[in-house]
């Protein structure tokens, strides 16, 4: 039996901002975005009382919360303080799966500290994030991810949730829909049309008639129904796509205006390849229109995507096939997917000066 914990960091860019500035503690606050236009990155707590939430448009946090401060993000502060809370995490195991700055997965069934009680363990690591960085951390102890990530939920901020083995199967069967990880708000909703609200209606399906329902994923709810998943702590996880975007300061109207933006977004994009030393095949490029409708459309090689130029060039053909005769367009992204690390075994990364 595993002993797995999931560690998530409390509103995490909005706490290292309290934290370095004084005058933000205890005020609601957005990493992100302005009161004119952006995207709100992280919100306090503060400011998630008044409705305001990570993804949410600005303009909108700042009409839910007109008192609302927005800084800017500061991105190589918040990887300083993740770097410092991974090195706590192997000071107890190697089987680390980071899921991103703030949240990772710890396998602790055998552990470097030889502590058989992986709450303690919890307890201890929550403990030391606060002596080193000052911010507080919620912690979920199950049997497995599933169960883990849902118990770091359960009782934020500053939480720490035990499922143990003997409680799971009750736990899932009173959980809300809504509230299972792997399940979005639309699967959510189509599950609750078709009359399943809870984890003890979820498990009345068999596995064939969700899979007819949902595809392949319906496997996953139909263990999860169960209270069960097998994935393994990958602490060597591959990482699927790379990509950047940008909100524009005022909404673009020319093609091209665009084809610069997407010149600047393919620079970065391949900076951040390079960090990654990978080669993908497939271009993606993300549309948000001025009334925040959002499309995306592809291209996949049958060789890598590995120059500036031949990114600049796949964006330029797949901007041009989009329709901007009744919107502008308030954001632009890049991605590239696809991705196969070997970087080094043939394909050249270039990034042109």
């Amino acid at each position: 039996m595993q002993k797995i914990i999931h560690i998530d960091m409390d509103a995490f860019y909005a706490s290292v901002e309290q934290r370095d500035h004084p005058q933000y503690q205890g005020k609601p606050l957005a990493v992100g975005g302005s009161r004119e236009r952006g995207v709100v990155a992280a919100a306090s707590y503060e400011a998630r009382q008044f409705g305001v939430y990570s993804a949410m448009s600005s303009r909108l946090a700042y009409q839910k919360c007109p008192h609302i401060i927005f800084v800017r993000p500061r991105f190589d502060v918040y990887k300083a303080v993740s770097q410092q809370i991974r090195e706590i995490f192997h000071e107890y195991t190697d089987l680390v799966e980071p899921l991103s700055l703030d949240e990772a997965y710890l396998d602790v069934t055998q552990n470097k500290v030889g502590m058989p009680s992986a709450t303690i363990i919890a307890r201890e690591i929550k403990q030391k994030i606060f002596d080193t960085t000052q911010l507080t951390a919620s912690a979920g102890i199950s049997v497995n991810k599933f169960l883990a990530k849902v118990a770091s939920d359960l009782d934020k901020p500053n939480g720490l949730t035990l499922i143990s083995p003997e409680e799971a199967a009750d736990f899932v069967a009173k959980l809300p829909i809504k509230k299972f990880h792997g399940i979005g708000k639309v699967t959510a909703k189509k599950m609750q049309q078709l009359g399943i609200y809870t984890g003890a209606d979820l498990r009345r399906w068999d596995k064939t008639k969700l899979v007819r329902q949902f595809g392949k994923v319906g496997n996953y709810y139909f263990n999860i129904a169960q209270g069960i998943d097998q994935r393994r702590v990958n602490p060597h996880r591959i990482r699927k796509s790379v990509s950047t975007e940008s909100t524009f300061d005022h909404d673009l109207a020319n093609l091209e205006e665009m084809e610069a933006a997407l010149h600047q977004l393919a620079e970065e994009l391949m900076r951040r390849m390079e960090k990654t030393k990978s080669v993908g095949q497939t271009i993606t490029l993300k549309v948000k229109y001025d009334n925040f409708q959002q499309i995306t459309r592809s291209k996949t090689l049958a060789y890598p995507i590995n120059t500036l130029d031949l990114v600049v060039r796949l964006s330029q053909e797949l901007i041009r096939g989009c329709d901007f005769s009744e919107h502008k367009v308030r954001l632009l992204g890049l991605g590239i997917s696809n991705l196969d690390g070997t970087k080094g075994a043939g394909a050249q990364l270039t990034l042109e000066f």
